[in-house]
């Protein structure tokens, strides 16, 4: 698949960086780029899908290999995307 928008500087909260493996941090950033938005429902997945064709903010969950939950986030100016645990956000 290809990357369908720019995602901008790639950040990550200090909380992210110290739980979650880092391939599978690659692997997320890989996936939201490529418009794979992860575990959200059916709504968020559609809402997704309109705030690209509306360059509004992107929002993706995914699991690491140990079951932590967290987001990708890119802004609505694709400016950046952050990397984040549920509790960070």
């Amino acid at each position: 698949m290809e990357i369908l928008f720019p995602m901008g500087q790639t950040v990550i909260t200090r909380a992210a960086q110290d739980t979650l493996d880092a391939q599978d941090v690659k692997l997320a950033l890989d996936r939201h780029s490529r418009g794979d938005w992860g575990d959200l429902d059916q709504h968020d997945w559609k809402a997704n899908e309109v705030a690209l064709a509306e360059d509004l903010r992107l929002f993706s969950v995914y699991y690491d290999r140990s079951g932590t939950k967290f987001y990708v986030i890119t802004g609505q100016d694709r400016a950046s995307t952050c990397v984040l645990l549920p509790e960070d956000y």
